[in-house]
């Protein structure tokens, strides 16, 4: 059981097709880096067309299996993949494809009496070697998680049941590893195994641990339970009701029922719900065209072993007009049948998603409706083929009231998720798509949402490109989970782009911003008195702004947390931004902080939702947090991936905004600056210095426009600002600002002349040449400054 050198590669790729994420494994089996794939469609690396792969997992929640992929090198490469379908607490669905890798575990062999101990244990069994890779699954594991042990050796069982419960799980069996000692998991580990869980050390003769092995029981749902004893009466309506309708995941739910009833009340269970609710049928309503469900949940008490008839979870079934299922979703009654009654012969005779009743031999059927609020959900089937006595009257009124408990739970569920994808679209609207063009910094960025049921928050982030070749960065987090919370989110964000165009400074944006958190709490105080969160009071941000030229990077932060920097020497450490209190607080002033970055420096900006993961203290988060800043890495898109690795071992219980810049600069054979004296004289001077400078810098086709602009605002700042004047040009990829500084604060506006006047066109000819144009005040005087792009550059 010597550690082998196996290694995990992973993906995941979206409702789409495109790949959304790309493991340091992944870029070692096909050698492609993140940057090279994210964003791309995953089929791009099949090596065969990718509409079987498509076909192969429509309608599934899993499949496992061996494809063809395409290295980065041409060659082609035959990979085990197992591939699963997560939804999230906001109802996005995405896949995690999984792929172990190199030398996979070897299964250690005892004695004949020993194996058969193992493979033909009551009870799911698996050997998991120190590295936590999956060596031995037995019979009964397998069935538990209709995987194949083929399919899972040397994977972590994080990959094999993704969940909580085996997030959990992974850590205790690194406790067993280090302590030597056994260890009990309360929950249930995938969707076959219930709790206990028992993890045991396995020892050499020298008490070293060799390996860990997994003892589970099984759960209710495991086909292979085999039936309880006992039948359920109408005294068991309450308890087993409550159990099932508890959950809102709606397929959590639905198998909850499930679970209620087999093998109480039938042998056969399953829950089939419409995409799309129906409401109170009418006199006469009727279908001509199959009616489309989506199985939920299935349990049954088979004769053998293996997966139950028919659809399984997660796939489609069809239900022709004519049929029971059928006509219980348009008329919204239960109905009770024998199976020789011709309605079901006839069904089950033309009908593959009957199925089941011929592969039990099923005598008695019930079909009744999921209902909630008036609305028809979908239908649930019971079928008995184990107990000789058919379903009567009082398992009828049995079966009805149980659904109906579960159909309110599942209602809730589809109204929670539903409100989950509406905050998750609003807020994915409200970010940033694409980083915008610019060159002072390189930036990687990251949104996690919540996962919790309190829904999505109002964590931010955003990129802004300022005069003079500056970029602000924003993070910034709204108190509240939420519709409310997006919507404040978006506010604020509109609100800081605004003020930044204005050039503010750090500590006056907040002013501001924090004026405006007060207005909006003062409106929606007013019109709603019970709000959540009155107008974002509350919100937490910090504002940073990077000047490549001088490398000296401003910041000012509302409650925020301080901002890291990791500078090329490979020290770590936060930036001493002064604290100031959170934004709607009112009179409190915030504080601006100034430093110089070494270029290449590496400044990480984040919410706190990134610091507060539950399985570890603060300062184990900043030690975590640290380290992954400070290890060497191919780009930023690997720098955000490994921190969030390191400091998540589960989805987030608060939003998290994450954004990574490394620093350039602009050097000085980029940069001319002249000081003028303040006489008309000196126009022409400029525009000589002008034409020369663009002349060294290869830009001759630039000098009429620039020359033209210079003129204007060198000629402006002379009649009307205060001595020094400076003229600055910036030469940054393939933009030319122009830059002129005087001491004196007014602010120049563009103004229509009328045909006489003799002055008033020069800001306008700037407006007509530059690109974009605007003044920044600097806390004396101002600079009044244009940009223009540089053709075929």
């Amino acid at each position: 059981m010597e550690r082998q050198s196996t290694y995990t590669a992973t993906a995941t790729i979206d409702e789409q097709g495109i790949l959304t994420s790309w493991s340091e494994g992944a870029r070692r089996l096909l050698g492609y880096e993140s940057s090279a794939v994210v964003g791309r469609p995953a089929t791009a690396l099949l090596a065969a067309e990718g509409a079987a792969a498509r076909r192969a997992l429509a309608g599934r929640d899993r499949w496992n299996g061996t494809v063809p992929l395409r290295h980065r090198d041409g060659h082609r490469l035959e990979q085990g993949l197992l591939a699963h379908r997560r939804t999230s607490g906001t109802g996005t669905t995405d896949w995690l494809v999984v792929s172990a890798v190199g030398d996979r575990p070897q299964p250690p062999r005892g004695e004949p009496l020993e194996e058969w101990t193992f493979i033909q244990s009551p009870f799911p069994l698996a050997i998991f070697d120190t590295e936590l890779r999956l060596m031995r699954a037995n019979r009964r594991l397998e069935r538990a998680l209709s995987l194949p042990e083929a399919a899972m050796r040397g994977l972590h069982l994080a990959h094999i049941a993704p969940g909580r419960a085996s997030d959990d799980a992974d850590r205790t069996m690194r406790e067993v590893v280090e302590s030597g000692e056994p260890r009990e998991l309360r929950t249930g580990v995938g969707a076959g195994l219930g709790p206990p869980t028992v993890l045991t050390p396995l020892k050499d003769g020298t008490g070293r641990v060799r390996a860990v092995c997994l003892a589970a029981q099984r759960r209710a749902a495991d086909p292979a339970a085999g039936p309880d004893d006992g039948d359920a009466g109408p005294g068991d309506a309450d308890t087993a009701g409550t159990r099932a309708g508890t959950s809102p995941e709606l397929r959590h739910t639905a198998q909850e029922l499930a679970d209620a009833t087999v093998p109480r009340l039938a042998d056969f269970m399953a829950v089939d719900l419409l995409d799309a609710p129906r409401g109170r049928a009418e006199p006469g309503d009727s279908t001509a065209s199959p009616l489309v469900l989506r199985r939920a949940a299935v349990r049954a008490v088979p004769d053998g072993d293996g997966p139950a008839p028919g659809a399984r979870v997660g796939e489609a079934t069809a239900y022709e007009p004519g049929s029971p299922p059928a006509d219980c979703l348009i008329s919204g009654q239960s109905v009770l049948y024998a199976t020789s009654d011709p309605v079901v012969s006839g069904w089950a005779a033309v009908d593959p998603a009957a199925a089941w009743l011929h592969a039990y031999g099923a005598h008695s059927l019930m079909v009744v409706p999921v209902r909630a609020e008036g609305s028809t959900l979908g239908v649930a089937l019971f079928g008995r083929h184990r107990r000789r006595e058919p379903f009567g009257p009082e398992d009828l009124r049995l079966a009805e009231e149980l659904t109906t408990k579960a159909a309110t739970g599942l209602r809730t569920g589809r109204r929670a998720a539903r409100a989950r994808t509406t905050t998750m679209s609003l807020q994915r609207s409200l970010l940033p798509h694409t980083l915008p063009d610019q060159a002072a910094l390189e930036i990687a960025t990251r949104y996690l949402p919540a996962a919790t049921r309190a829904g999505v928050g109002g964590d931010w982030f955003d990129v802004i490109p300022l005069s003079g070749a500056r970029v602000a960065l924003v993070v910034g987090d709204v108190v509240g989970h939420g519709i409310r919370a997006s919507a404040t989110m978006g506010r604020l964000r509109t609100a800081v782009r605004t003020l930044a165009d204005v050039d503010l400074p750090a500590d006056e944006l907040l002013t501001h911003l924090d004026d405006l958190v007060l207005r909006l709490a003062a409106d929606e105080g007013s019109a709603d008195p019970a709000a959540e969160t009155a107008g974002g009071i509350g919100t937490t941000c910090l504002y940073a702004v990077y000047d490549p030229v001088s490398r000296h990077c401003t910041l000012a932060r509302a409650g925020h947390p301080p901002p890291a920097v990791v500078t090329p020497d490979g020290t770590v450490r936060f930036l001493d931004v002064p604290a100031g209190p959170p934004l709607g607080l009112g009179g409190l002033p915030f504080e601006a902080f100034e430093t110089e970055l070494p270029e290449g420096s590496l400044l990480a900006l984040y919410t706190d939702g990134l610091l507060e993961a539950r399985d570890h203290d603060i300062d184990e988060a900043l030690d975590k947090m640290f380290a992954a800043l400070v290890r060497p890495a191919p780009n930023l898109d690997s720098v955000c991936d490994r921190v969030l690795t390191e400091l998540l071992s589960h989805r987030p219980e608060d939003d998290i905004a994450l954004l990574v810049a490394r620093t350039r600069a602009l050097h000085a054979d980029r940069v001319a600056a002249w000081e003028l004296q303040s006489e008309f004289t000196v126009v022409a001077l400029a525009r000589k210095y002008t034409t020369d400078q663009l002349g060294a810098w290869g830009l001759e086709e630039a000098a009429f426009t620039t020359e033209l602009m210079v003129s204007e605002l060198v000629t402006n700042a002379i009649r009307y600002g205060r001595p020094p004047i400076q003229l600055r040009l910036i030469h940054q990829d393939s933009k030319l600002i122009c830059e002129v500084y005087d001491s004196s604060g007014t602010t120049p506006h563009m103004r229509r002349a009328r045909i006489f006047d003799e002055g008033g066109r020069g800001l306008l000819l700037v407006a007509q040449l530059a690109e974009r144009w605007g003044t920044r005040h600097d806390r004396v005087g101002k600079t009044v400054w244009a940009e223009q792009s540089l053709p075929g550059r």
